[in-house]
């Protein structure tokens, strides 16, 4: 390495990576769980070897579905196991592992959000914009109205403004029977978008995650189109798509043999 390549190395956003973990196994199947107090559902198999959470509890997967897309991105490994590589597995790992324990703290969480949601705080100017806003956020405000039964108030600008405890009680409502498995994908999508509603509207198949991701996105696309794209908030971007595509996937595997994702 050169001492330029040095110099490089040591810029912020270019600090070497830990070192990843070598492939231990050859061969990933998918296995049925056994009945037991774990639950019945699937699992993956490593060379025969039954996969768990790094907390090492079992890993019980809910369809076959979900299964088998995880076990495409373990075999889909090379020499190195990679994380980055494998946001489904985690998900789950994150669900199993942390959400499981704290679903009510989560829950409040995505409650919270819809205190402050995004699609409630909105411009008073320029007339092109506040155009945007109104197209992309109202029929999700109109959809939660019917379909949660929570009407939220809007406001202009940055200054807060506070929503009925009936509106935030029916957000909590809908959150209350999501799993721990659904209820990550749906925190995850909340915290990327801003907006509790947003990621409820795409759990309840009012929005395809593409339609969430540009409603969550208007302000930002609208900068863009005066000022230019910010290529470091651009490449910030796109990973966060990746995981908002991740969350809405695992929404659709978990509802492929259940009929809905919760």
């Amino acid at each position: 390495m050169t001492s330029e390549d040095d110099d490089r190395s040591k810029q912020p956003g270019r600090e070497a990576r830990a070192p990843l973990p070598k492939r231990f196994y050859k061969a990933v199947t998918v296995g049925e769980a056994a009945g037991d107090a774990a639950g019945t559902g699937y699992q993956l198999l490593l060379d025969g070897r039954v996969l768990r959470t790094p907390a090492k509890r079992p890993m019980i997967l809910p369809t076959r579905a979900l299964a088998d897309a995880m076990a495409e991105e373990w075999a889909a490994q090379g020499e190195h196991i990679d994380p980055a590589t494998m946001p489904l597995t985690r998900l789950v790992m994150t669900a199993l592992d942390g959400v499981a324990a704290h679903m009510s703290e989560v829950a409040a969480d995505i409650v919270q959000f819809a205190g402050s949601d995004l699609i409630c705080y909105r411009a008073d100017a320029p007339e092109g914009l506040v155009r945007l806003q109104n197209e992309a956020w109202n029929p999700v405000l109109d959809w939660a109205e019917l379909a949660l039964g929570a009407r939220f108030r809007l406001a202009e600008g940055v200054m807060p403004v506070e929503q009925d405890k009936s509106a935030l009680d029916q957000v909590a409502v809908a959150v209350a029977p999501f799993n721990a498995l659904a209820l990550t994908s749906l925190h995850v999508m909340t915290t990327l978008t801003g907006s509790a509603l947003l990621a409820l509207a795409r759990a309840g198949g009012r929005l395809s995650a593409e339609e969430a991701w540009a409603a969550a996105h208007v302000d930002e696309d609208w900068q863009i189109r005066q000022w230019g794209v910010d290529v470091e908030a651009s490449e910030r971007r796109a990973r966060r798509w990746v995981e908002m595509q991740a969350a809405s996937r695992l929404l659709e595997l978990l509802a492929t043999e259940t009929g809905n994702g919760v």
